[in-house]
């Protein structure tokens, strides 16, 4: 049994999933209530997920969210979705009741509607924050940042497995883009017999730090942290064209959640497999054009791994744990 949260502000969701996974609770319910309570705040939009959200560049607001059990062939997502607050719950639905996996646009708000959601006018899915940050864009061409996605991944009882993403996706976006969250191997992919992996991207690019946690558990003396300094200085450019480009666009490349659990599948642990995809990227793009990325692991041990190319913090549970853990990545 384990639970694990991207982001400080997950806290309060991996509490819930730690509750409902002892009370008996299906990983995917799990992960599924969680998110949409994340999702539903509107002050965790200005953390670029659901409601409160940041808009497109015709300042609406477009959801992607995605869900993928441990079982093959049990995916469902949502993009470019408008006027649901909880888009993790219509992915579920994707996933449990369409024939097919990924629904975009105006097919996922048909769906939505006729599986019985609401579709709000976008007024009531923008907050006091995202409408003062688009009008910042429009006179100014300000860029926002913040943090791209909330992951969560839950391990039950039964040793079911599930992943779930959401995100607003990049502030000021071109209306229609989709970034990588919501495609399985990019921004998610379980396996029953392996483990699960989420990853995700920063949308303003700076200078980075590569950094690894070394230790499973947080919170035990001896945590220790392995940080590469990789200088990649990039112009920050508060343009469209960037702005719907952002990381998300790049990550999808490279497959890292897919590559992350085909790693633990031949025997290294989750910290090692974000460790070894997170260098791959690195070498592979080369120092100068290096981006900011973000990868976390849970294997069917219920142990955790986490790398990061900046600060990262991250909660987590497992059985041999009294309470919910926040872990901190430095760099």
């Amino acid at each position: 049994m384990a639970a694990v949260g991207t982001w400080s502000f997950s806290q309060p969701a991996v509490e819930k999933m730690r509750l409902m996974i002892l009370a008996g609770h299906s990983a995917t319910d799990v992960v599924e209530r969680a998110a949409a309570d994340v999702e539903n705040d509107v002050e965790t939009g200005r953390h670029i997920v659901g409601r409160g959200g940041f808009p497109n560049s015709k300042g609406i607001v477009e959801c992607d969210a995605a869900i993928m059990e441990g079982v093959p062939g049990r995916f469902g997502a949502v993009a470019a979705l408008r006027g649901v607050g909880q888009p993790c719950r219509v992915a579920r639905r994707v996933m449990d009741r369409s024939p097919h996996s990924l629904l975009v646009g105006e097919g996922a708000e048909a769906f939505a509607r006729e599986e019985g959601f609401t579709i709000e006018p976008n007024d009531s899915m923008l907050s006091s924050h995202t409408v003062t940050a688009y009008q910042k864009f429009l006179e100014n061409r300000q860029s926002a940042s913040g943090h791209d996605t909330i992951g969560l991944i839950a391990l039950d009882l039964s040793g079911n497995i599930t992943v779930g993403v959401s995100t607003s996706g990049a502030p000021f976006k071109a209306p229609g883009r989709v970034g990588d969250s919501p495609l399985p191997g990019c921004g998610l992919y379980a396996d029953q017999t392996v483990g699960a992996a989420a990853g995700w991207c920063f949308l303003i690019l700076h200078l980075m730090h590569f950094c690894i946690t070394d230790n499973q558990v947080c919170g035990q003396a001896g945590n220790r942290h392995l940080c590469y300094n990789v200088l990649c200085m990039w112009y920050i450019v508060c343009m469209m064209f960037l702005l719907a480009t952002g990381d998300g666009d790049k990550i999808m490349c490279y497959c890292p959640s897919f590559h992350i659990v085909q790693l633990m599948r031949q025997g290294s642990s989750p910290k090692e497999a974000c460790y070894s995809v997170l260098t791959d990227i690195r070498k592979r793009r080369g120092e100068r054009e290096c981006f900011e990325v973000g990868l976390i692991a849970l294997n069917m041990k219920g142990e955790v791994g986490a790398a990061s190319s900046v600060e990262f913090p991250y909660t987590f549970w497992n059985q041999g744990m009294d309470s919910v853990e926040k872990c901190v990545i430095s760099y």
